[in-house]
């Protein structure tokens, strides 16, 4: 028998009227990152043409559909039984993590409830979702950043599927990242990089280097302007501010 850990056991719940099918590629590999999605299920009503995107790309993905009929208008009986099913499978104790794909506030309370038992809850919606859920969740992923691609210089003829909102400058996340820096500074200003982006994640739970452009921490660190880095003999990255010659202010 392997002697290597168990990759943590995943439980992914879809909310299709909150989420687009685009990310789908992009979200199952995001969430390979966390651990195995053992249970992928989606919460919403197919009978009509309106999820047909979910429908087309269901197979592919190994994701249960979870049929919902819109019996009266106004009651989301999607949601209620994705809080239903959430619950079920919470008390079974088989799931170290929950993933919730929506931008709906409505979770906030299952996200909260989830995490009093000790498990934790990735969320996954657009960049309009509600603070209060995004902070329910231990980390909380923008689904505009698990779009496709926008299109090379080779592919003129596909069309830019990524909103422009999705990107910020990278001077824009200099705040945070020198608030995490002041919080670990205990070595004349340099901070390993391993542990900022720690910092940084319990800080937000939302960052992502992504939401700036750039595929990694040190290459947003690079990009900001605010910040020097260093690599030590052992081949740890370090940062710190910008000196300019100056004492570094806090």
């Amino acid at each position: 028998m392997s002697n290597e850990p168990r990759a943590p056991r995943l439980a992914v719940l879809i909310d299709a009227d909150n989420a687009s099918s685009r990310i789908a590629t992009r979200l199952f590999e995001e969430i390979a990152k966390i651990g195995e999605a053992s249970v992928r299920r989606i919460y919403g009503d197919f009978s009509g043409t309106r999820l047909k995107s979910w429908a087309e790309v269901l197979s592919t993905h190994a994701i249960r559909a979870q049929q919902n009929f819109a019996y009266t208008t106004g009651k989301n009986a999607s949601d209620i039984a994705l809080v239903i099913d959430a619950m079920d499978l919470l008390h079974t104790g088989r799931f170290d993590a929950f993933c919730l794909v929506s931008s709906d506030s409505d979770f906030t309370g299952l996200a909260a409830r989830i995490r009093e038992q000790g498990i934790d809850v990735y969320g996954f919606g657009e960049q309009k979702t509600p603070e209060s859920f995004r902070q329910a969740c231990r980390r909380f992923i923008y689904t505009e950043n698990l779009l496709p691609e926008a299109p090379t210089s080779e592919e003129p003829e596909r069309a830019d599927l990524r909103p422009a909102a999705a990107k910020q400058a990278p001077s824009g996340a200099a705040p945070l990242i020198r608030k995490a820096i002041a919080q670990l500074d205990d070595d004349g200003g340099w901070v390993p990089l391993g542990r900022v982006g720690q910092r940084l994640a319990e800080l937000a739970s939302d960052f992502d280097p992504r939401t700036y452009g750039q595929a990694k921490l040190s290459d947003l660190v690079d990009k900001a302007g605010a910040f020097e880095s260093r690599r030590t003999e052992s081949g740890h990255v370090q940062i710190r501010l910008k000196t300019n010659g100056k004492t570094i202010k806090k």
